[in-house]
């Protein structure tokens, strides 16, 4: 056993001599999502920091999650018409109006499922998650039907294509589904 001891120890000293003592591994460069995600859950971090006063993250709930989505409506790029607005419902309004700028849905959408993940990398619980409250997928529906019909461009919902299981001609049809004997000719 001393032995072995010995022999990990001249291996682990080999593979540490020259300038090498105690460095840490280089890490992989983080993917775009990854990147994005550690960029939302900073800034989610420190919209919290910044209230008055200051919320820690085991007290966060969805109304906290639903004032920062509404805060960064300020910082948003995509026109959406007021009901009152002349251009309210056309795709390609033809001159510019003063409706406001806001956070277009998909990217909110995209927000939220980010930050639902980085909770739970970060120790929450899939039950206490404020990022999948059922307050925030009933705004996210909101926002995504108003900006539709602000635009003129309803949203559908994509259909998942149905796969048919086809049956396999080489096996014998179950005794349950064959035909009786008398009603086959």
């Amino acid at each position: 056993m001393s032995g072995d001891i010995a022999t990990d120890s001249a291996e682990t000293s080999a593979r540490s001599s020259g300038n090498h003592h105690n460095q840490p591994q280089p890490t992989p460069p983080l993917s775009r999502y990854e990147s994005q995600k550690r960029r939302d859950w900073n800034t989610f971090g420190q919209y919290l920091k910044n209230q008055r006063p200051p919320i820690a993250l085991s007290q966060c709930n969805s109304n906290h999650v639903l004032d920062f989505l509404r805060y960064l409506d300020q910082f948003g790029k995509t026109k959406v018409h007021l009901r009152g607005c002349v251009f309210f419902g056309q795709p390609d309004p033809p001159a510019p109006c003063t409706c406001p700028l806001r956070q277009a849905w998909g990217s909110l959408d995209a927000l939220i499922g980010r930050l639902r993940a980085a909770y739970e990398e970060h120790g929450g619980s899939p039950e206490t998650n404020p990022f999948g409250n059922g307050a925030i997928r009933v705004y996210l529906r909101e926002v995504r039907d108003c900006q539709a019909k602000a635009r003129g461009i309803p949203y559908r919902k994509k259909k998942k294509k149905k796969t048919q299981i086809q049956p396999n001609v080489d096996e014998p049809m179950p005794s349950s589904k064959r035909q009786p004997s008398s009603l086959a000719a």
